[in-house]
Formats: C-alpha cells, sequence, structure tokens
C-alpha cells in the first residue's frame, strides 16, 4: 500500500482490499445510515489489520482529510480492547466493506451491537437510577418555584430515560443525531415512537412536572416487569413526588389542554 493524496474512499478500499494484512474494512457514521448522508458527509472508516501486520497499513493511521477519515486498528484491539465505549453505537450500526474472516468482522459488530443479558440487566438498573434522580431533583425544583433547575434537570432525565430504554432491550442508545432514524426502523417494543420522540421533546424543552410524572408511570411499568422493582422501591417515599399528583381542577384542565401534550400515546 502506497499513501496517496489526496485519497479518496474508493482509492482506499482498492489499495486496502489488495493488501493482505488488512483483514476487514468497516464503514460507520452516517454513510452507514441509509438516507442520512448529507453534503458533508465524509467516510469514517475503520482499517481493521492482523496482529503482527507489517508496516504497510499503519501508515496510514490518522489520516483525516475532508472526504476520509481513516482509523487502523490490530485485530484484538477491534475485538474490544482498544475500542472505547462510546464508539458502540457506531458499530452496532455499522456496514462491512471487507470481511476476510468468513464472517468475523460481522460477529464482532453483533457483539458490539446487543449487550448479553447480564450487562443488559445491569446497565438498565444503573440507568434507571440516574433517570429517578434527575426526575426527582427536577420535580422538586419545580415545586420549589427554580424554573431554570427544573428544566435542566427534566433535560437530563431525558438522556438517561433513552440509555435505560433501550437497554432494557439489549440495545446501545443511538447517538442524539441517529435517534429518530433509529426508532424509525427499529421501535422500542412497547413504546409508539411518535408518542415517545413527542414527550422527550416537550419535557427536554419545558420541564413540564405533569408531563414527566405521566411518562414516569409508564417507565415505572415497564421498569418492574423487567425486574427492577429493588431500584424503584430504593427510592421509598421519593416515589409519591414522581408519580402523578392530584391535581386542582383548573391546573388540571390546562395541564390537559391539547395544545401542552396529547393523550397518553405511548406504552401499549
Amino acid at each position: 500500500m502506497n499513501a496517496q493524496k489526496p485519497l479518496t474512499y474508493d482509492a482506499f478500499v482498492e489499495l486496502a482490499t489488495a493488501d493482505p494484512d488488512v483483514v476487514g474494512l468497516v464503514l460507520k457514521g452516517s454513510r452507514a445510515h441509509v438516507g442520512m448522508v448529507t453534503p458533508y458527509s465524509d467516510h469514517d472508516l475503520y482499517v481493521v489489520v492482523a496482529d503482527g501486520a507489517g508496516t504497510g497499513p499503519a501508515r496510514f493511521a490518522g489520516h483525516r482529510s475532508a472526504g476520509l477519515d481513516l482509523v487502523v486498528v490490530t485485530l484484538t484491539e477491534f475485538r474490544g480492547a482498544g475500542m472505547p465505549g462510546w464508539e458502540r453505537y457506531a458499530l452496532a450500526r455499522a456496514r462491512i466493506v471487507l470481511d476476510r474472516l468468513d464472517g468475523g468482522i460481522a460477529e464482532i459488530l453483533a457483539g458490539w451491537a446487543r449487550p448479553d443479558p447480564d450487562e443488559a440487566f445491569r446497565n438498565s438498573g444503573a440507568w434507571l437510577d440516574a433517570y429517578a434522580n434527575s426526575l426527582y431533583r427536577s420535580l422538586k425544583n419545580h415545586r420549589d418555584g427554580r424554573a431554570l433547575a427544573a428544566r435542566l434537570d427534566a433535560a437530563d432525565s431525558m438522556r438517561f430515560l433513552l440509555e435505560l430504554l433501550f437497554a432494557l432491550d439489549r440495545r446501545v442508545r443511538p447517538y442524539n443525531t441517529y435517534l429518530e432514524w433509529e426508532l424509525a426502523r427499529h421501535p422500542l417494543p412497547g413504546w409508539d415512537t411518535d408518542g415517545l420522540l413527542h414527550a422527550v421533546d416537550h419535557i427536554t424543552a419545558t420541564g413540564d412536572a405533569a408531563a414527566q410524572r405521566r411518562l414516569f408511570t409508564l417507565v415505572e411499568t415497564a421498569a418492574r416487569e423487567a425486574g427492577h422493582e429493588a431500584v424503584l422501591d430504593a427510592w421509598g417515599d421519593g416515589l409519591g413526588l414522581m408519580r402523578p399528583q392530584q391535581a386542582a381542577p383548573d391546573l388540571d384542565r390546562r395541564v390537559r389542554h391539547p395544545g401542552v401534550l396529547p393523550g397518553p400515546p405511548m406504552r401499549s
């Protein structure tokens, strides 16, 4: 392999395919997501080389241009030892360009995409507690008249909620860029996609306390069904603040106004 400048994606794939030290090419990012390419999209490519490979592929490590970004890793690193956790979703939805391991690259990607049951249970329990914590803080701040703090905590809670819901389905939460893309093609079981996205959008923007409590009732049901009652019950009396409150008639009418939030749209 000889370095060429400027190096295009097609030219590099041709060079890499001809090099026996390259055992896999994996395309990630917008180019791996149908319908997400923009005029600004480059090609983000993992170059997986055999352990103990020669110096040829290493020459391209760190190559970065307007059209092509290359990350060169050994096969051992690609299996997990050298991969940052924040890359997990990128790998979960990556597209295989070259797999010289007779499906071995595909098997590694499948492992990134689907946590095992024990990992998923641990993760979902931790995200549930983080979600409940931010929700509780938001509702306390709302009660005490701290509007900005309430909105900020509500926004934090939505981040943890999404992590939780994907973990409950043994999946990795997508980056924000791909959230709608992911849910349109791979909905979360038991959740209406449009209703969930509307609730996340509305709560993030407004910190609406009533909407947060109504959403929590759905999350609590799902979490208990998944075996996380201990995490929830540890909140003790705090659960009372998170659950729907008895509203005064005038407040109840305002909260239920169609322009604020539609009727319960999510869990079936």
